[in-house]
């Protein structure tokens, strides 16, 4: 034990301990000359207090502690076997004193005096350890000029952070002040550094003390503060850190993979959506509902919030049985009450979703199966034809043969002036539901929004990924801008549009600004906890096949009005194709996708779609669509 007395030498101090306090209590309580007259006692009291204490001492683990780390439960320990010794021992010798077997006329209250002093002596003595251990300096300091740190928050973990600092020299970190929004800790002083004013006062605070770094002490701190202290330090050039919790050190590796957990909220750079829960409580309550794609992202989310509003039945329609099977799972266990089937089926196979309609009779449809992947579909386009074409017009073909009053389309930013297959597929499903909605007169409306954070396969869980592994965070282009929501907002647009919708309307969402892929990035890395450039390196890899600077989420000059949702806007289609029309193009794309014709579906698609550039794209190759 490097760092103080080896517990035997504490030993040996403490039996002289003992034997102080045994004198120093007949001092205390007689006079000096009288003391030889109780020489017997003294020296009885002594030894029983040897043989009582010690083992006491042992028993209360006094000499398996590391004194130089002593705390206040090292305090309640000692305070207790003082205690439990001092009692022990008065015990005995006030025993002894009633049976004249030691010098009559002891006097009694010296071993309340005894306790007294044992446990100041005692314990005085182990906490001397740990100041001693404080004020010399265990490793040299490092080279170098110290850096004056300013550490945010005053809690539990800063006062860690600031301990540390002031013990570990060789770190050359000075705590210059903390910034913390509790009223209660202005002014005050933690290890006699001062809270010198909130967080709000980061930028002044920066000059005003000459920070060089910055500490966030808060490990459960939110985005949003995290967000403020990296916006504030990049403004004046000084870097900073976050502290992670203590379980998180425990837990894995002291690296990059002890990153703060980041919400994804955090990334937004606006509001969320919110939506009307009457309007919305109205269209699905007491309903049979059914939802495509209910494994995917957007499809499970879709299935929890619509099992909130009590629908008749929930049928739960997607190609892979795995995803389907965990959803199940999870709404059984939520919504034990609610009747829930699952259904295994290829919205391709006609027969099939006839079959299912005919059973489960659904009243709301949402339409969320497609495929999504831009790269790998410019790499399969008859996949993407089937799936996303020829599937959503099976899917509308049997709800408009069924009992279906509201169907809602899942589409997406990118099929607005595709430059991809994936996006001219979507827009020709827009077109399908959209037909139909005019044919009918039902309730079949489109909502369509940008990137989803979060969903599977999306940036988000790649970046983080690349940033738990060390990096590099790869991107495709500076310049690349799009929309994004979460997926809580995705669905709860499709929901209010579900509500809203009369018929034949698209629905967009008002994202505000696009966002760059590259400030996104970045953002992750800093709520991470870690700095772009410096931990975790950023490397562009070129554009891929498909893939545009910025998306759009309808075409200029398209007529935009407001609803009663103030974040929602309806879009006029007009200028679509329908009808006959729109027949005779969807079997003759579907036929040559079926021939696996790929040029000719290509330039098709390329013709009919409304500002479809999809031939000006370089043709993907292996290594392109990651």
């Amino acid at each position: 034990m490097k760092k103080g007395f080896r517990n035997r030498y504490v030993l040996l101090v403490d039996v002289l301990l003992v034997v102080t306090a045994v004198l120093g209590s007949f001092a205390l309580r007689l006079e000096l000359t009288a003391l030889p007259f109780y020489a017997p006692a003294i020296w009885a009291m002594a030894a029983i207090a040897l043989v009582v204490k010690i083992p006491v001492y042992f028993a209360f683990g006094l000499y398996r502690r590391l004194w130089v780390y002593a705390s206040t439960n090292e305090l309640k320990l000692i305070a207790a076997a003082v205690t439990t010794g001092s009692v022990i021992l008065s015990a005995i010798m006030l025993t002894l004193a009633s049976f004249n077997l030691i010098y009559p006329g002891m006097p009694r209250s010296a071993v309340g005096i005894d306790w007294l002093l044992s446990l100041v002596l005692v314990g005085g003595f182990r906490f001397a350890l740990r100041i001693q251990a404080e004020t010399r300096n265990p490793t040299a300091a490092a080279k170098g000029k110290t850096r004056r740190v300013l550490v945010i928050g005053a809690g539990d973990a800063g006062a860690l952070v600031v301990r540390e600092m002031q013990k570990s020299r060789h770190l050359n970190l000075h705590p210059v002040g903390l910034l913390d929004d509790d009223p209660l800790k202005q002014r005050n002083r933690l290890y006699d550094v001062p809270v010198i004013g909130r967080i709000a006062d980061l930028g002044a605070a920066l000059d005003d003390y000459q920070v060089d770094e910055v500490i966030i002490a808060i490990p459960t701190a939110p985005g949003s503060l995290v967000r403020l202290v990296a916006d504030v330090c990049r403004l004046k050039g000084v870097p900073f850190r976050t502290m992670p919790g203590l379980y998180e050190l425990i837990g894995g590796r002291v690296s990059v993979s002890r990153l703060r957990e980041v919400d994804i909220a955090d990334l937004l750079r606006r509001k969320q959506v919110r939506i009307n829960n009457e309007l919305v409580g109205a269209a699905l309550a007491g309903k049979r509902v059914l939802v495509t794609g209910a494994g995917g992202s957007i499809g499970s989310e879709l299935c929890r919030q619509i099992a909130r509003w009590n629908p008749a039945s929930l049928v739960l329609l997607g190609h892979g049985e795995n995803s389907i099977f965990e959803i199940l799972l999870e709404l059984k266990e939520d919504y034990p009450g609610l009747p829930i089937h699952p259904v295994i089926a290829d919205i391709r196979d006609a027969g099939r979703l006839q079959a299912v309609f005919a059973e489960h009779r659904p009243q709301v449809i949402f339409h969320a199966a497609a495929h999504k992947h831009v790269p790998l579909m410019e790499a399969n386009v008859t996949e993407a034809v089937t799936n996303n074409v020829e599937g959503t017009r099976r899917v509308v073909e049997a709800a408009l043969g069924g009992e279906v009053e509201r169907f809602v389309l899942i589409s997406t930013d990118k099929a607005v002036r595709p430059t991809s297959v994936y996006g001219a597929t979507k827009r020709l499903a827009e077109m399908i539901v959209l037909d139909a909605a005019r044919k009918s007169g039902r309730a079949f409306t489109v909502v369509r929004f940008g990137n989803v954070l979060g969903s599977r396969g999306s940036i988000i869980p790649k970046f983080k990924r690349q940033i738990a592994s060390g990096g590099p965070v790869t991107i495709t282009h500076p310049g690349m801008r799009r929309f994004f929501m979460t997926i809580p907002e995705a669905v709860h647009l499709v929901l209010q549009a579900s509500s809203m919708g009369a018929g034949g309307e698209v629905f967009v969402l008002n994202m505000g600004e696009p966002v760059k892929i590259l400030d996104l990035a970045e953002d992750l890395i800093r709520l991470s906890g870690l700095e772009p450039g410096r931990d975790v390196e950023i490397v562009f890899t070129g554009i891929r096949p498909g893939e545009k600077l910025t998306e759009e989420l309808w075409d200029a000059g398209t007529p935009l009005e407001p609803t009663s949702h103030p974040e929602i806007f309806r879009l006029d289609r007009d200028e679509d194709l329908r009808g006959e029309t729109l027949g005779r193009l969807l079997d003759r794309i579907v036929s040559l996708a079926r021939a696996d014709d790929t040029g000719s579906v290509v330039a098709l698609l390329d013709e009919t779609v409304p500002g479809a550039a999809i031939r000006s794209a370089p043709k993907p190759h292996v290594t392109s669509v990651v």
